[in-house]
């Protein structure tokens, strides 16, 4: 691997110029650039006019009929209660943006350029002269800051906790800085870039805590046209759009109109699609693409089935454990629970054999912990080995593994001797505790049907054992406020795939955030917030990245904090003939974004 100061050399070499902000030998020297990643150099130069994976001579026009499942409230996704309506992600911008075939990068977007301390002390954002909200009026320095202070002082928990003791000052009309309480945190300086740009204007006179029941100002490339509450909602493509020509947007953004339309549940959904009342659908259950995609509007052409390979990073798909719950503090509780989860049985009857166990909170990735710790590992692990679990030295973690028969006695058996060594027996046919005699019982909260399907057979291999787990399917805006407010035992909700160990992590495994709906484990654990301060504190050190990320993949996966479930590394799609797309296919998405309607559809 490369040396990370070598790869940040060539950054600032390649990006932009050093200089040393004021005179004096103690004053950082200051890197003023346009682009900037996170580790190694981007891969578009100054001057790119756009990016590799799109046509950037796509037309403009037509309409994107797309769905979505159960209904909506609120047209703030940054309220703390309600239910977001689908496509909010395109009414605002950023500072600045990501491409979809890199990891870690930002491109210019409403700032064109930044400057930063080479100690990551401050960061100071020029915004686009060119900048306007939707309705025309220019975005400043002004418009930043108040984001960042209305996020801060009203906007969910976690982000005040990540940015705590930041401090924003508008320099002038189009210059606005940041100053970090501490120097040395390249990652949490440049996340500031990704920050959601309101207009001051709109958001001054709505309390940015509550839903919101009109649709907004925003500063981005789509605003709502029409719209029956809970029911569909159709977005327009801003024609005047100030940042449509840019680089990051060039060949992006191709649709006139958006519609999303809401069904009740997916059955409903996949039958209208096939209908033809919406045209593009990406498809998780694969019982359901490989038995249910089929028909006339298959066989005549009009719906293009495929199937595209990726690599992408994947999700920790699983079913997932508080452990603020009694019943789940133990170690041994969590990890004989997983013996029920037949996977294989699962994979053969369900998905055709088509799935993948997931094993590692980074799958597809090189920090995916394999075989014993390194040595590496080891000096990072000794620290804390009286607090982690001492497989995590012995042994490479696996979930179990049964025949696919549906007979999974051997697995009962390791079970119950775990079951026993935390305080637990067989009486009458109930699992129940040695001293107080309850039975095991606990609620498995889900909000979809597909949930449901894969939760019965752990279900039905749960009571054969005695214990009693309670499917309670709510709708999605229950089952968000519950998770809110931790009102759950167990949820069918991973976490989201990641490319690298970053500090992020902290939001759903530091103690700092016990509060964070990330935090859906619920885990207090000084273990977990060394392994995570290392993480962080070392983000620009490839070699000690990998160690501490394996370190964390160990532990994690030997706390038994979850039951995993499964993943594939392909996109399964069928939309509408009139969609076209670039030939090119960024490497961490779909591209929808870069899609286009055939002229004359």
């Amino acid at each position: 691997m490369k040396k990370r100061c070598l790869v940040f050399c060539c950054l600032l070499s390649a990006l932009g110029s050093v200089y040393t902000q004021n005179a004096g030998a103690e004053a950082p020297q200051t890197i003023k650039t346009t682009a900037v990643s996170l580790r190694g150099t981007p891969k578009y130069r100054p001057g790119f006019t756009h990016f590799d994976y799109v046509n950037p001579d796509a037309p403009k026009g037509g309409t994107l009929t797309r769905h979505a499942i159960g209904t909506y409230d609120n047209f703030h996704a940054y309220a703390l209660r309600g239910s977001v309506v689908e496509g909010w992600q395109e009414f605002y911008d950023s500072l600045m943006t990501d491409s979809e075939d890199e990891a870690e990068v930002l491109y210019p977007l409403i700032a064109e350029s930044l400057e930063y301390a080479a100690d990551y002390s401050f960061i100071i954002f020029s915004i686009h002269p060119r900048a306007r909200d939707q309705e025309g009026h220019p975005l400043t320095a002004e418009d930043v800051a108040f984001s960042f202070n209305t996020f801060y002082e009203k906007g969910v928990p976690q982000f005040r906790t990540y940015y705590k003791g930041i401090q924003v000052q508008v320099l002038s009309g189009n210059r606005v800085r940041f100053d970090l309480p501490e120097p040395g945190d390249k990652e949490k300086m440049l996340a500031l870039g990704g920050l959601t740009v309101f207009p001051k204007r709109f958001w001054e006179k709505h309390n940015f805590s509550e839903p919101l029941e009109i649709p907004p100002l925003g500063t981005g490339p789509y605003r709502v046209k029409d719209y029956q509450m809970g029911q569909y909602v159709i977005l327009e493509r801003v024609k005047d759009y100030w940042a449509q020509d840019l680089p990051v947007n060039k060949g992006r953004y191709n649709f006139d109109t958006i519609r999303f339309d809401y069904y009740r549940d997916d059955t409903i959904a996949l039958e209208a699609f096939k209908s033809g009342e919406y045209d593009i659908r990406s498809e998780g259950d694969i019982e359901k693409w490989i038995t249910q995609y089929s028909g006339t509007a298959f066989t005549s052409g009009l719906i293009i089935k495929e199937e595209v390979p990726h690599a992408i990073p994947r999700p920790m798909s699983a079913f997932n454990l508080n452990v603020e719950r009694p019943v789940f503090q133990d170690r041994r509780v969590r990890m004989a629970l997983n013996y029920f989860l037949d996977f294989e049985w699962i994979n053969k009857n369900l998905f055709y054999n088509q799935y993948t166990r997931t094993r590692s909170y980074f799958q597809n990735t090189e920090y995916a912990a394999t075989g014993l710790p390194s040595e590496a590992e080891r000096q990072i692990l000794e620290p804390i080995r009286d607090r982690i679990p001492p497989e995590v030295f012995t042994a490479e973690y696996n979930p179990p593994v049964t025949d696919g028969s549906g007979f999974i006695r051997p697995q009962m058996r390791e079970a119950l001797a775990l079951f026993n060594q935390a305080g637990w027996e067989l009486r009458r046919g109930k699992l129940v505790h040695k001293t107080g005699g309850e039975q095991m019982e606990f609620e498995l909260l889900i909000y979809s049907p597909d949930s449901e399907k894969i939760a019965i057979p752990l279900q039905r291999n749960l009571a054969r054992f005695g214990i009693a787990m309670h499917i309670r399917m709510v709708d999605v805006s229950q089952f968000v406020n519950r998770l809110r407010s931790r009102d759950y035992d167990m949820l069918d909700r991973g976490f989201s795939a990641m490319a690298y160990p970053s500090s992020t992590l902290a939001l759903a495994w530091h103690s700092d955030y016990r509060d964070s709906s990330y935090n859906m484990a619920g885990v207090r654990d000084p273990a977990l917030n060394y392994l995570v301060e290392g993480i962080i504190a070392h983000q620009e050190d490839e070699d000690a990245l990998l160690a501490w990320g394996k370190a964390l993949d160990r532990v994690l996966t030997w706390n038994h904090y979850v039951l995993p479930q499964w993943h594939t590394s392909t996109f399964r799609v069928a939309y509408n003939r009139k969609l076209l797309k670039p030939e090119v296919r960024p490497r961490y998405s779909l591209g929808l974004h870069t899609w286009w309607v055939r002229p004359g559809s």
